[in-house]
């Protein structure tokens, strides 16, 4: 009996993390923003952490929670990697445009923004 219902409840979680990775996918491929892919991709390493725990309850085999942890620490890394990246990166030249056009940014008279971003860091 409880190994019915254990056997049921891993394949509901497989179709449940199935399911929830192709939408995923999708909000990637679709993402209008660089945002929403990163956030899209640190939900790919989630999902992942989903399925290697469930294989591993359905196997046995505890190593796969080792390998779980694993990813979960080099995934929070990436995320952070890409967070640093788009702060570098400023705003996306859209948000930009917009930003300028409604008056929340006023537009650089004269100067460039790479030459803004230069006077802002320190002219490395």
């Amino acid at each position: 009996m409880a190994q019915t219902v254990l056997s049921a409840a891993i394949g509901f979680a497989l179709a449940l993390l199935s399911a929830a990775l192709l939408l995923t996918v999708l909000r990637i491929v679709r993402g209008p923003t660089l945002p929403d892919r990163v956030l899209g991709l640190d939900m790919l390493v989630a999902i992942a952490i989903g399925f290697i725990a469930v294989i591993a309850i359905k196997t046995g085999f505890s190593l796969y929670i080792d390998i779980a942890i694993a990813l979960g620490l080099v995934g929070f890394l990436a995320t952070v990697a890409f967070a640093r990246f788009i702060l570098a990166r400023g705003l996306a030249p859209e948000q930009a445009a917009e930003a300028v056009s409604a008056k929340k940014i006023p537009a650089k008279r004269g100067k460039t923004v790479q030459s803004a971003r230069r006077k802002r860091r320190g002219a490395r």
